[in-house]
């Protein structure tokens, strides 16, 4: 035998790993290549909502990279976890039934807890406590209830979540069995907060939940079919005191000498019909009485500094440091709309580090109903 050849030892031992090896399996064997391209763009539209949403809540520039999919078996999760993560269990309960299960790294969910509760996300505890697995349970709430948002555009249709849970799972972690089905979908993306985390996030998600949500974006909309018209019997009153005539359903050729057959009352009592006469100001005051039934209704309030017509040309010039011309000179009061109609005008203040408005003057009660009701 030459040097540095096997041994037939050595090859038998070979092919009884290999045969011991499962065989990986390929996203392709459960997924078409547009279903694929699919599920990447729902993870696309509602993780880049997620980004909004965390990067207004870390005061941080937040990007989420597009998506990768692949296929592995529920009992192979653990093994791809090599260090302690967080679990973020999300359950969908409008629009689709099912769960996902969402993990970080344990070091970046501390970082997002720190900027959460007002730290620079640099000085870290060395272990997560109840009130920071709280802080992160609050941050992926806000992301993955944007991300439902979304969704529900994108479906055309209502799309909610439960509030989240969080645990932390350690290294080697627990068994997950949260996830029901046997073949998962992993998505992973990669993450990055400012300069603080720079990391891998991955979501798994269920075979059966990723073909709904598939099959609903694919499928077209039914057209909605016509609602048959049932023929009811036609009931003839004859003016005889208490006698009522009923007859049975009638065909096109009998309508018509039934209808003409119907006996008329020449005695008939025919009156001509008053209506009320209502000024303006009545109606005012009219629905002013009528307004407690509005109270809960919320408006959108609306302060307005000013105005300006540009041409789009000049629209399309507009870059940083540009300065707009409004139509209101320096120090004149601010319009104030509720639901785009003014209500009040006011002067801008700032209370702390925040922007406010002080009334000046009101608009009188009827003016604002009148506008209100326009």
């Amino acid at each position: 035998m030459n040097e540095g050849s096997l041994s037939q030892d050595e090859i038998n031992a070979l092919f009884s790993q290999m045969e011991s090896t499962p065989p990986s399996l390929s996203i392709d064997d459960f997924l078409s290549s547009m279903e694929q391209d699919a599920l990447g763009e729902i993870g696309n539209i509602s993780l880049g909502s997620s980004t909004t949403a965390l990067s207004a809540l870390l005061n941080q520039r937040v990007e989420i990279t597009t998506p990768t999919l692949s296929i592995i078996e529920q009992e192979q999760m653990e093994d791809l976890i090599q260090e302690k993560h967080v679990a973020v269990h999300v359950d969908y309960t409008i629009g689709f039934r099912g769960k996902n299960l969402l993990m970080i790294k344990e070091k970046d969910a501390r970082i997002i807890a720190n900027l959460m509760m007002g730290g620079d996300g640099l000085t870290l505890e060395p272990e997560l406590s109840e009130m920071h697995l709280s802080a992160v349970q609050e941050a992926m709430n806000q992301m993955m209830g944007s991300a439902a948002t979304s969704m529900s555009t994108l479906f055309s249709q209502k799309v909610d979540i439960s509030p989240p849970t969080v645990d932390v799972l350690g290294f080697p972690p627990k068994k997950l069995e949260d996830l029901e089905d046997k073949i998962i979908i992993k998505v992973s993306f990669r993450l990055k907060v400012g300069s603080l985390i720079d990391s891998n996030m991955v979501q798994f998600i269920p075979l059966s939940f990723a073909k709904e949500m598939i099959h609903k974006i694919l499928s077209p909309a039914k057209a909605a079919e016509p609602v048959p018209v049932k023929k009811e019997p036609i009931i003839q009153q004859a003016n005889t005191g208490a006698s009522q005539t009923t007859t049975a359903p009638m065909t096109e050729q009998q309508a018509p000498q039934n209808v003409s057959s119907a006996p008329i009352n020449e005695n008939a009592n025919v009156q001509k019909v008053e209506y009320a006469t209502f000024s303006k100001n009545s109606q005012v005051s009219a629905g002013a009485g009528n307004l407690d039934l509005l109270y809960d209704i919320p408006l959108t309030i609306t302060v307005e500094l000013g105005r300006t017509d540009m041409p789009i040309k000049k629209i399309l010039e507009l870059g940083p440091g540009a300065v707009i011309e409004l139509d209101k000179l320096a120090g004149e009061p601010v319009d104030i709309l509720a639901n785009q109609k003014l209500i009040a005008k006011g002067e801008v203040v700032v209370i702390e580090e925040n922007f406010g408005v002080r009334i000046t003057d009101i608009v009188s009660t009827m003016d604002r109903i009148s506008k209100m009701a326009n």
